[in-house]
């Protein structure tokens, strides 16, 4: 019996040893395993293109952030391509497939039919839209009325409304355009028709460059576009700025809306969310003359119907 107890306890030591033996190589397994799923990780860093099309509003938004968004080491493997064509074009292409993301300056429904359904709506930014005319013409103000008179043709020189002893040249938007929607339903609160001897641009960029170098001009744009080539007129006795947006006493305003059909790809979820991420809402859509969505005291749905 002597003999036997330490022969015991020798086998009972020996198959610890055995146990823990086994247990370390687990844990060395775990631990592989774990790196292994990290380096999955790696491997599959989001990759592929994104295309947005549409608003010219909103591209230069779009733009800043797509090349800054391409710039973070974690998306350098994702090509962002901006492309502008108005509203219309990129809620079409968008629904249809052509494009990832459509960027309009109006809700889908307004321009689509069955097609809105299928869409989910990215509200990133609030854009303000003011008129604007040629520097020389020696108005400041323009009234509803006074808006509506001169976009029907009922008024073809501004003396007719305070200015200078000069033919009116109107600078107008495609049909196809969110910004000529918004301008229409909240300035002058009607559509209307294009009048012969008008000027029709698709580009914000364009309308401006236009209405700055031409005698008589007038056109509109959105908040983003104002400098002092261009002198920004008052509506109602109410300047268009972020504090009169934001509050609701300048109502020229529409959300910004970046559609997908659908739920979007990893890749274009990733750029989406970076755009509304803190940095950029903060930073870009300040920075451009948009207004975060987060600091706009109220609400417009589909139909125009403000709420606080």
């Amino acid at each position: 019996m002597k003999l036997k107890k330490p022969l015991l306890m020798i086998c009972t030591l020996a198959l610890v040893a055995v146990l823990a033996a086994c247990g370390s190589k687990d844990t060395q397994g775990d631990s592989s395993a774990s790196g292994t799923a990290n380096n999955d990780t790696t491997s599959t860093e989001l990759s592929g293109s994104v295309l947005a099309v549409g608003s010219t509003a909103l591209q230069p938004l779009v733009e800043q952030a797509a090349q800054k968004f391409m710039a973070e080491s974690q998306y350098s493997k994702i090509q962002v391509q901006v492309q502008g064509g108005g509203s219309g074009t990129g809620l079409t292409q968008v629904a249809g497939g052509q494009a990832d993301i459509g960027n309009s300056d109006v809700f889908a429904e307004e321009k689509l039919k069955d097609e809105a359904k299928d869409l989910v709506d990215h509200q990133v930014a609030v854009v303000a839209m003011a008129a604007v005319t040629n520097p020389d013409v020696g108005v400041d103000n323009l009234t509803k009325q006074q808006l509506v008179d001169i976009f029907t043709g009922k008024v073809t020189n501004w003396k007719e409304v305070g200015g200078k002893d000069e033919k009116i040249v109107i600078v107008n938007r495609p049909a196809s355009s969110g910004t000529r929607k918004t301008f229409e339903k909240y300035a002058l609160g009607t559509s209307t028709e294009d009048l012969k001897g008008s000027i029709q641009e698709e580009s914000s960029g364009t309308v401006k460059k236009i209405v700055s170098e031409s005698p008589g001009a007038i056109g509109y744009l959105a908040l983003s576009y104002l400098d002092d080539k261009v002198k920004v007129v008052k509506y109602e006795g109410v300047e268009a700025t972020v504090e009169n947006v934001a509050s609701g006493k300048y109502p020229v305003w529409a959300y910004e809306h970046m559609y997908t059909k659908g739920e979007p790809k990893p890749e274009v979820k990733a750029f989406l969310d970076y755009i509304a991420s803190d940095a950029v809402q903060s930073g870009d859509v300040v920075e451009l003359g948009y207004i975060p969505v987060s600091k706009m005291e109220v609400k417009r749905d589909v139909d125009g119907n403000i709420s606080k």
